[in-house]
């Protein structure tokens, strides 16, 4: 199911600077250094002298408590200190935090090795939580999966199944009942948490639904801005095929099945299609079961307990 899956991701250090409006001090060297870790570290041990765990290959980020700490030191610790925190290669940069401005020794050093130096009016724990959810989001591990995204009744529903089973058409028809539609035929997925995926489309394809014998339609020139999201949640999947008479489907869903992307688990649904079966209906039915599963409730399950609970009776 999953076509391609990004490994290897990274941020350049210029594209900070629009994202968190960051200023740069000094020459502006080194901007295309690649940030690829999106964990970040304050270096007061480094500092310090102490540099046997040292993560030079994150942002290191210089606070209020740094800055006092160094200036405690005299011109020619504080140098070395400097030349010895910006003489890392995988380094990406240095982010002065509380509008400090960078010390022209911290200058003069990362100049040297081509060390982008950068300063901002946050606090360091604002700073170090905007850089942080940005990083995280754009590091994340990421996979195309071709299939529909949907959000129905607040769940987002991801479709699969093979070509011309009818996603589009049913992605069409709950656009129709006032549903909204995230992604038609390639869907990207980030794992943005250790167990949540955020499914987006791509560029390209945003707001695009691909019909057979109607072409391309843009969902939101014809339904309006609210019929569409930028992304969504993902919580189940539901994978389309043809009705196969010879196998055995769940009628009763007692056994919840689970489809893993990413290292996620997710509940999945097989739903098998044939003339006359209303999907859109299905897949906005198996959304309200859903949320009722989160509060608590299993119809299926219920109605277990209570066929045992009659046959028990029976029995006595």
């Amino acid at each position: 199911m999953e076509r391609i899956v990004t490994m290897s991701k990274f941020v350049m250090v210029h594209e900070l600077l629009e994202e968190l409006s960051l200023q740069v001090a000094g020459a502006g060297v080194g901007m295309e250094r690649p940030i690829t870790s999106e964990e970040i570290n304050r270096p007061g041990l480094a500092l310090a002298g102490f540099l046997m765990y040292y993560p030079a290959e994150r942002v290191q980020v210089l606070g209020r408590t740094e800055m006092a700490y160094l200036s405690s030191l005299s011109q020619s610790e504080r140098k070395e200190r400097f030349t010895r925190l910006c003489g890392y290669e995988n380094t990406p940069c240095v982010i002065v935090t509380r509008g400090m401005g960078a010390d022209a020794d911290l200058v003069a050093a990362a100049n040297e090795v081509g060390l982008p130096i950068l300063t901002t009016r946050l606090s360091t724990p604002k700073l170090i939580a905007q850089l942080t959810t940005l990083l995280e989001l754009r590091l994340a591990p990421e996979t195309l999966v071709h299939g529909v995204l949907v959000d129905v009744y607040g769940i987002g529903i991801l479709m699969t199944g093979s070509s011309g089973i009818g996603k589009s058409e049913t992605a069409l028809e709950l656009l129709k009942r006032g549903h909204r539609m995230v992604a038609d035929d390639a869907v990207e997925i980030r794992q943005v948490s250790e167990d949540q995926l955020v499914g987006s489309a791509p560029p390209l394809l945003q707001h695009l639904l691909e019909i057979r014998g109607l072409g391309v339609l843009n969902a939101m020139t014809l339904f309006g801005a609210g019929a569409i999201r930028t992304h969504k949640k993902i919580e189940m999947m539901v994978e389309l095929e043809a009705w196969q008479d010879d196998r055995p489907y769940d009628r009763l869903g007692l056994d919840d099945t689970k489809r893993t992307i990413l290292g996620v688990e997710l509940t999945s649904l097989v739903v098998p299609v044939r003339p006359g079966r209303n999907l859109a209906i299905i897949i906005e039915v198996a959304a309200m079961n859903q949320r009722l599963k989160r509060m608590g409730y299993n119809a299926a399950r219920e109605l277990s307990e209570k066929l045992m609970a009659s046959i028990e009776e029976q029995d006595d």
